[in-house]
């Protein structure tokens, strides 16, 4: 994804990219149909290039007139073209028929669908693209579930967003079309990233069909894209003089009985991220042997909430929740790491009591997974994921400072457009320990002096860029936390 843009968009706000294009650039609607067509032929030709046969399923709308579209380009390559036609003629817009009546002009057959489709060494899905508001239902669920048919043996082109996918929240609105390759055309629409996109997109690939640049600069997009090209300014080499009390001291709060791993886990992140120093405030009994296989880190035992005063006052941000447990002793840490006004990650356990205990700080990064932000807002993950977007900036207005709600296609927030969204990160997180490094790399940013917003998303981005590094190594399953460690400090380095 390294060639995409950045900038992610909702539906509306690709059409009016569209029709600014249109009224304000000369560039009519016919034209940018054939400029689809020819991009999805190219795709074809790069990605497939042994494919003859190339089977295009159109609705009617003007998704369905770039397949026409490209459905005549490849006629005239000599492509064995089947296209098959789904919804009623009278719905189609001028351009719509307009392409389609291109291929009749060819002496080609524009059949209608029943129920089954042929094979091919192609299938294209041009049959609803991001206008989708509603469940999909009739001859176009029937559609669908043909196409998907014959995914495991024939990929799939998907033209701008898999058929039956909401361009804005990523769910699958009833079946859903699993694309090999999905195509974009003019801006890349929020939805092909979070929730349930990435398990139906593909591989994304876009074209901006030539317009003129200018047009980007009209609005601002709704969402973009993390990276440590265009985030981690803050990663850059240290001078010769630095010493650890220029990076910061992070403390851990967190390991109750039985849950010691969690909080040095989270240690060691937020140390390979580079803070000066990190310490660990857990139960007395795991103080003296926590540290053995990382003796850098300190450790000290607490065993009620006045313990953390002498540790509090070197620290300049925490990490709060890996471990912490949800009886008194956890919820006595928690409301004094609250009174502090320090800097802090909000995490886990400390994310289950702040939900039983709603508080409202400007100075906190909060990382919920969906069932903890379920807990937050008081619904079920279900709601969570069915609309990520609209989710997390509840929890923002709701809580303050900046949320994280993790999962595949990672939001970012402050309550300022654009959220960020993080496109690193593979399966393989989801083992235990996952989110303590987060909790940890954020927090020892934080300890660096990065703002809130800045240690988020460039915490976000070590962390997946971490995991996929070590995926590539030895595979998504069975990686554990501490796989990523090595790979953090290669990252907060800049080395790739």
């Amino acid at each position: 994804m390294s060639n995409l843009p950045h900038e992610l968009y909702t539906a509306e706000q690709t059409r009016e990219l569209e029709r600014i294009a249109m009224e304000q650039h000369n560039v009519s609607a016919a034209k940018l149909m054939s400029r689809a067509g020819t991009a999805a032929l190219d795709a074809i030709k790069n990605h497939w290039p042994q494919a003859e046969r190339i089977l295009v399923v159109c609705g009617t709308g003007n998704n369905g007139g770039d397949g026409f579209e490209l459905a005549k380009q490849a006629l005239a390559k000599d492509y064995r073209v089947n296209v098959f036609q789904v919804g009623d003629d009278s719905e189609m817009s001028e351009e719509t028929i307009a392409a389609r009546e291109g291929i009749i002009a060819t002496g080609a057959e524009v059949q209608r669908f029943e129920d089954k489709l042929p094979t091919t060494d192609v299938i294209v899905d041009a049959l609803l693209g991001t206008g989708l508001s509603r469940e999909v239902s009739g001859e176009y669920a029937l559609a669908i579930e043909a196409i998907n048919y014959h995914t495991k043996r024939i990929p799939v082109l998907a033209l701008d967003i898999p058929s039956g996918i909401h361009a804005d929240t990523g769910s699958a609105l009833g079946p859903a079309v699993r694309a090999t390759i999905t195509l974009s055309f003019l801006g890349l629409n929020k939805g092909l990233f979070t929730g349930e996109g990435p398990n139906f997109c593909g591989t994304v690939c876009f074209d901006s069909l030539k317009v003129p640049s200018a047009i980007y600069k009209a609005f601002t997009p709704i969402a973009r894209r993390v990276s440590l090209e265009n985030d981690a300014a803050g990663l850059a080499p240290r001078e010769r003089t630095g010493h650890k009390g220029l990076y910061g001291h992070l403390l851990i709060i967190g390991g109750d009985h039985g849950m010691p791993g969690a909080a040095r886990v989270a240690a060691e992140a937020g140390a390979r991220v580079g803070a000066g120093l990190t310490s660990i405030a857990t139960r007395s009994v795991h103080g003296p042997t926590l540290n053995i296989a990382r003796p850098e880190l300190m450790c000290y035992g607490v065993e009620q909430a006045s313990d953390l005063d002498p540790l509090l006052r070197p620290a300049n941000a925490l990490t709060v929740g890996p471990g912490l447990g949800q009886g008194e002793w956890g919820i006595s840490l928690f409301q004094k790491a609250i009174e502090t006004n320090l800097p802090m990650v909000v995490d886990a356990d400390a994310l289950n009591l702040l939900s039983k205990n709603p508080q409202h700080h400007d100075n906190w990064v909060l990382t919920p997974h969906p069932g903890e932000a379920a807990r937050l807002l008081g619904c079920s993950s279900d709601d969570i994921q069915a609309d990520r977007f609209s989710a997390v900036y509840e929890l923002q207005k709701r809580y303050g400072g900046v949320v994280v709600l993790k999962g595949s296609g990672t939001l970012i927030t402050n309550g300022e457009a654009p959220t960020r969204l993080s496109t690193w990160g593979n399966p393989g997180m989801g083992s235990g320990g996952m989110g303590d490094v987060l909790a940890g790399v954020i927090g020892g940013l934080l300890a660096q002096h990065f703002s809130l917003m800045d240690a988020a998303c460039v915490g976000v981005t070590l962390h997946g860029m971490a995991a996929d590094k070590a995926a590539e190594l030895d595979g998504e399953r069975g990686t554990l936390a501490m796989d990523l460690m090595p790979h953090l400090r290669r990252l907060a380095n800049l080395i790739y």
